[in-house]
């Protein structure tokens, strides 16, 4: 089973092998799951605030370059903690797919995008991914979404497209086709994800595909650091350590452990929340001026991605 996540980056692929509709929910284990999930739904809504905060000291390549060194680090460490297997050869090319579209090509793009974009523009825009997965998926496997749901995917679509276009002044920008570009980029990446999930744990999946960049990403965050001024504020640095270690690495235990116990449509509803979240931290945080459209476009997507979840496939 999968499930596909919001605007973060962050794959939220499969976990365990009950069904979605009667994994355990109640009780103890099912507060604790609860909370579990909405710690992770939290972690991944700050990523674009956290992100901004990076790019006041760090250059776009070298915040990549170094997140991503990071994040790798800590799965690293994990995957010899918990004796992971490595996985069969069967499954390396999957998670390369995993690793150009999750770990490097959807904070990239979203990164260059955060140089011109604000992080409640790139919130209600990256708002669209789970209907974008959701297409990616219906292609890979063959599924038959209903009208229902395909109705759903392109309203939400044209409610973006109208947002981007309105608050680009009547254009598309440069900062609007990187985000649409990681949408396409880390939709492919979590499709394969979910297909690999159903062979391995989902914290298996993002572990080994972020172990996979290291041999790019560290003579990659050599190269940038040595190009790219570097100016350490307490911002930057927070900025850095958190899309690495909480967005990237440390969100996704907790999400994938929430959603173990509750199951994946509970958790998929408390995700809903996540780009609505973004925005409000991008006025504490950022002090950004969040236009009227803004929320009312994320609202229209959340409802859309709502139909989506209860259409039934054909």
């Amino acid at each position: 089973m999968r499930v596909q996540n919001s605007a973060t980056g962050d794959p939220s692929i499969a976990v365990g092998g009950r069904d979605a509709g009667t994994a355990g929910g109640t009780g103890h284990a099912g507060r604790n799951g609860t909370l579990l999930a909405g710690l992770g739904v939290i972690a991944f809504s700050l990523t674009f605030p956290a992100t901004a905060w990076g790019l006041e000291g760090f250059g776009p390549w070298s915040l990549v370059s170094v997140r991503c060194v990071l994040a790798a680090l800590l799965a690293g460490g994990a995957l010899l903690a918990l004796h992971a297997p490595v996985p069969e050869r069967r499954h390396w090319a999957g998670l390369a797919v995993v690793a150009a579209g999750v770990v490097l090509g959807f904070p990239l793009l979203t990164t260059l995008a955060l140089q011109t974009s604000t992080t409640s523009h790139a919130a209600v825009v990256v708002g669209l991914l789970p209907l974008t997965t959701a297409a990616f998926s219906a292609l890979r496997t063959g599924a038959r979404p209903s009208r229902a749901f395909w109705a759903a995917a392109l309203a939400g679509a044209a409610v973006v497209i109208a947002f981007t276009v309105q608050q680009s002044g009547g254009a598309v920008s440069t900062g609007d086709m990187y985000l649409f570009g990681a949408l396409l980029i880390c939709a492919a990446g979590y499709t394969e994800g979910g297909r690999l999930a159903r062979e391995m744990p989902g914290w298996r999946v993002i572990g080994w595909a972020l172990v996979l960049c290291l041999p790019l990403a560290v003579p990659a965050t050599v190269v940038a650091l040595a190009i790219e001024p570097v100016h350490l504020t307490g911002h930057s640095v927070a900025g850095v350590l958190w899309v690495a270690a909480g967005s990237q690495f440390l969100g996704l235990v907790v999400w994938y452990r929430g959603m173990a116990e509750i199951g994946v449509a509970r958790a998929s509803q408390l995700q809903l929340a996540q780009p609505l979240l973004t925005l409000v931290w991008s006025v504490l945080l950022l002090g950004e001026h969040l236009p009227v459209a803004a929320p009312v476009a994320a609202v229209a997507v959340l409802v859309c991605i709502a139909v989506t979840q209860r259409s039934r496939t054909r």
